[in-house]
């Protein structure tokens, strides 16, 4: 497999198969939303678009980076989102890179939305595809933010080299800025638990896959199967 990591902005033409990484927090907040019962996730383009789904339905949750805001349900923030109950329920996220990136690549044939908590289902779904080229978009720090990037290698090597462990990765991602910056206080509608949570390796079974449903880009769980082994492909 060629894997390609590239940064939002670099992206020049529509990738075959993208995975797009945001670890802190966009993607790790997807996981938890559908481990806390959500039936999908719409990614808005925008704060007005995510407001505006939420006036036409207003049983959908709303959830935005940064501090609560009038008209919006939650934050992008692990430790705060694990504790919602979301059965069935329709969640609109708007972020300031995981969205964007996401978005970027809506028009490829496989776009999967990632971070450690999903990266083992990410890899077995990579491997089910056999795809030639997966391009990797590294969405924090335009391309450059560190724990976006470990994560996106780890899923690469364990996609052709199934032995390969995470502690050198998850070491690069704690000791990232964005890691920092959380654990600092530096970022709003942050939790205490929001790094931790974001390196927990593995933590639900199911990849997520995003797809164009009518005029929405539209983010669900796909979960994987045990597997019975751990071979590359």
């Amino acid at each position: 497999m060629d894997a390609r990591f590239l940064g939002i902005a670099d992206l020049v033409e529509v990738p075959s198969v993208a995975v797009v990484v945001d670890v802190m927090r966009a993607f790790t907040v997807a996981a938890w939303a559908f481990a806390r019962g959500a039936e999908k996730i719409v990614l808005a383009e925008s704060l007005d678009e995510a407001l505006a789904l939420k006036a036409r339905h207003p049983d959908w949750v709303a959830l935005k980076d940064g501090p609560p805001a009038p008209g919006f349900d939650a934050v992008n923030s692990p430790g705060l989102l694990r504790s919602a109950d979301l059965g069935g329920r329709t969640v609109v996220q708007k972020t300031t890179a995981g969205t964007v990136g996401a978005l970027a690549v809506k028009d490829a044939s496989l776009v999967l939305c990632a971070g450690f908590v999903v990266a083992q289902a990410t890899v077995q779904l990579l491997r089910t595809r056999r795809s030639d080229t997966v391009t990797f978009v590294v969405t924090g720090e335009d391309g450059q933010a560190d724990e976006d990037l470990a994560c996106a290698q780890y899923i690469a090597r364990r996609v052709t080299e199934g032995g390969t462990g995470a502690a050198e990765f998850l070491r690069r991602a704690a000791e990232s800025r964005a890691a920092a910056e959380l654990a600092q206080g530096m970022r709003q509608g942050v939790h205490p638990d929001d790094v931790a949570l974001c390196l927990e390796l593995d933590r639900f079974p199911f990849a997520m896959v995003a797809a164009s449903e009518g005029s929405l880009m539209v983010l669900r769980p796909h979960t994987m199967p045990s597997p019975a082994g751990d071979a590359p492909i």
